[in-house]
């Protein structure tokens, strides 16, 4: 493998509310097909948040929560997202759901847990080079042959201007939930109200898509949220709200401490 850095670029622009990074390694990153490449998956993700995106009134998820329109009749995206929220829901007991209570009882549809993880994974299959993209702090990466892996930074919920690890990773996905960010807005959903239990959970696995529900589900679910992981190809890292640690033993076989100035974060 070569000592050499290879030549890197990233572009970053303000989607679903949050910055969305692509970082490209290799070479020919000036030319048009690299610049056409990248426009695609702003252009896939922008989509995405137009179609399911709980702020917006004129989304199409505002408007099947409003009755006006039926999810057969709507994006051809919006059946396939609403299916796998509902295997999310079965692979996790019901840890993970997309059908939450509202302000005023009634329950509304937000796919906001999975969504995410499925724009960027599927924009992710766009970019012909090495890459990283990272959105809000879920990341999904794709190494070349002869670069080294990636190195993801997962940050502290508990003091978030300090790292709790750093994961290398050459191919697959991070997906962190937590509080850091958005404080208690993960939803236990058997009871109707945010977790207590969880400051932050981060997941790696070979889908961000996957990643981000077992995220959400494990965070609803509590200090046992990583028992969901069992079987599923991920594994994940605990922090209680007390401090506590708590990781899966494969979860050890990503951690690599040695300080980088390219280390991307999970937040």
């Amino acid at each position: 493998m070569s000592t050499l850095a290879p030549p890197r670029r990233a572009w970053v622009e303000q989607i679903m509310g949050m910055p969305v990074s692509l970082h490209l390694r290799g070479p020919g990153l000036d030319s048009a097909p690299v610049r056409r490449t990248v426009d695609a998956v702003f252009a896939l993700l922008r989509e995405a948040d137009a179609v399911f995106s709980t702020y917006r009134a004129d989304s199409q998820v505002s408007r099947i929560n409003r009755g006006e329109l039926a999810v057969a009749d709507a994006h051809p995206w919006v059946a396939e997202v609403a299916a796998l929220c509902d295997e999310a829901r079965e692979r996790t007991g019901g840890w993970f759901d997309t059908w939450l209570p509202g302000p005023d009882g009634a329950h509304r549809w937000d796919p906001s847990g999975l969504v995410k993880g499925w724009a960027v994974e599927r924009a992710a299959g766009l970019p012909w080079h090495d890459f990283c993209l990272n959105a809000g702090g879920d990341v999904v990466v794709s190494t070349a042959p002869g670069y080294p892996p990636w190195r993801v930074g997962v940050e502290d919920p508990l003091a978030p201007s300090r790292l709790v690890e750093v994961v290398a990773l050459a191919a697959g996905a991070v997906a962190t939930s937590g509080t850091a960010r958005r404080g208690a807005h993960i939803v236990d959903p058997h009871h109707g109200m945010p977790t207590a239990e969880v400051a932050g959970v981060t997941v790696v696995g070979p889908s961000l898509c996957w990643a981000d529900v077992y995220a959400t589900a494990a965070a609803a679910k509590g200090v046992s949220g990583l028992d969901l992981l069992a079987g599923t190809g991920c594994e994940g890292l605990l922090i209680s709200r007390d401090g506590q640690v708590r990781m899966t033993g494969g979860f050890r076989c990503f951690r690599n401490r040695r300080s980088s100035a390219w280390t991307l974060t999970a937040r």
